[in-house]
């Protein structure tokens, strides 16, 4: 990496005026500027050519992201000759920044050790100063599109952030903003001691815009890796959930469906069959009935059966009427005027409910169902699925292949999930929908 020397001077800037003059000092001091600013030019250029080498060849040797980023700030630790250098990363919202990794002397802090520190720290009823140093990140609005150098005591830091300099004998602290294709990603930071006399510091400047840079471009490429690795993932799993309603509907339940009807001739053709025989003969028609509508009922789990154009409210009532024919169990359904969601999130409500509703009928031991759909300020979707059965025991709330399909479910579409559940006092699942983000979460009422 490149480094500040004595051909790296403070840039220049020789006028016309000293240009066209006849006086040899005049001359002589408009030619120094001038060599100096094309040395600090050739400096900053070279600087920024060896960045992007030293970044390439981290992302071959390092490609996972957290030693990507240990590298790069250890560099600019060591290169740039600072104490610190820190990696501050928003979340997905735009709304929070935190500090996710930082360089101090020669240790590397992780996100996991950042944790650690913040728990102890929180026990002890402190606040780490990171927090403040992130809020003010994000509130300093000229920081967002240039590089800001703060001084000991500056006032536009935080209080807790000065005294904090002070105690490290910190006496420059730079701040650079982190952006790719017009989107903040966040920002990168170092802190060092009093410089020496002579170096007015712009090469660190560079030097810190010029990582950034790289480090912008190599998080986003990170992201978008992240996210086809998701979407990938999603369909695969899209894939085998077909597969497997293909192979229970095409082998299981048509199976069940011969058995069935073999079954059934058989009892009709028995008029000489003995009492018992054909009460045994009933009971094995009755399940193999109750098999076949499992069967059925698993295809319609895993690949939720919602027509073309056909609405939310319409898929609802028709599955509920579908689910009423193989329980004796009283399913009441209330629909509201529902808003057109979208093919993806209406798969994915569709396919919340009919988890729901048959695990109401299969664990539940309800007396009645209810099922009610409405409308959340004329643009989301509030799905309620509610039984008066026995409820879900606290010690495992979230257990069972249903449950973490439907929180999987949530999940994909940005979706609130909330089960709220009691011995003995019943189960209702709750979906809300919103176009926004929303985590999927799981709550169990005492």
């Amino acid at each position: 990496m490149t480094r500040n020397d004595s051909g790296c001077a403070e840039r220049g800037a020789s006028r016309p005026a000293e240009a066209a003059s006849s006086d040899p000092e005049v001359l002589r001091a408009a030619l120094i500027r001038e060599a100096a600013a094309r040395r600090r030019a050739e400096c900053t250029a070279t600087m920024q050519a060896h960045v992007v080498e030293h970044a390439l060849d981290l992302l071959v040797r390092e490609p996972d992201l957290e030693g990507f980023f240990g590298a790069l700030t250890k560099t600019m630790v060591e290169d740039g000759q600072t104490h610190t250098c820190g990696v501050w990363l928003f979340d997905d919202s735009l709304e929070q920044c935190n500090l996710w990794m930082a360089y101090v002397k020669d240790q590397l802090v992780t996100p996991t050790m950042f944790a650690e520190k913040a728990r102890v720290a929180e026990d002890e009823g402190k606040t780490l100063p990171c927090t403040a140093m992130a809020d003010h990140l994000v509130a300093y609005t000229p920081g967002w599109k240039q590089t800001i150098e703060y001084v000991t005591d500056d006032a536009r830091l935080p209080q807790v952030i000065r005294e904090f300099s002070r105690e490290m004998q910190w006496e420059v602290m730079i701040a650079t903003p982190m952006v790719l294709a017009g989107r903040m990603l966040g920002w990168m930071t170092m802190s060092m001691p009093r410089m020496a006399d002579g170096d007015n510091g712009w090469w660190r400047v560079e030097l810190i815009e010029a990582i950034a840079r790289q480090a912008a471009l190599a998080l986003h490429h990170s992201r978008v890796v992240e996210q086809s690795r998701v979407e990938e993932r999603r369909k695969a799993t899209l894939e085998e959930r077909n597969r497997l309603a293909r192979d229970i509907h095409d082998h299981l339940a048509q199976g069940f469906a011969a058995i069935l009807m073999q079954l059934q001739g058989a009892r009709r053709g028995g008029a000489c069959l003995t009492p018992d025989f054909a009460a045994k003969l009933d009971t094995v028609v009755e399940l193999a009935r109750t098999h076949l509508a499992e069967a059925r009922r698993s295809v319609g789990t895993l690949r939720p059966n919602v027509g073309d154009g056909e609405e939310v409210g319409a898929a609802l009532k028709r599955i509920a009427g579908v689910v009423q024919r193989t329980t004796v169990v009283p399913i009441d359904v209330s629909v509201g005027d529902l808003p057109r969601l979208g093919d993806v999130v209406e798969r994915e409500i569709i396919g919340i409910a009919q988890e729901a509703l048959t695990n109401a009928v299969r664990h539940s031991r309800a007396q009645r169902i209810t099922v009610r759909a409405s409308a959340v300020r004329s643009i989301g979707v509030r799905l309620s699925v509610a039984d008066d059965g026995r409820g879900i025991a606290r010690e495992q709330p979230s257990s069972g292949f249903g449950m973490t399909s439907m929180q999987e479910r949530a999940e994909r579409i940005g979706a609130s999930l909330t089960i709220v559940t009691a011995p003995r006092s019943g189960t209702e699942v709750v979906l809300a929908w919103e176009p926004s983000n929303l985590p999927a979460q799981v709550y169990v009422a005492s």
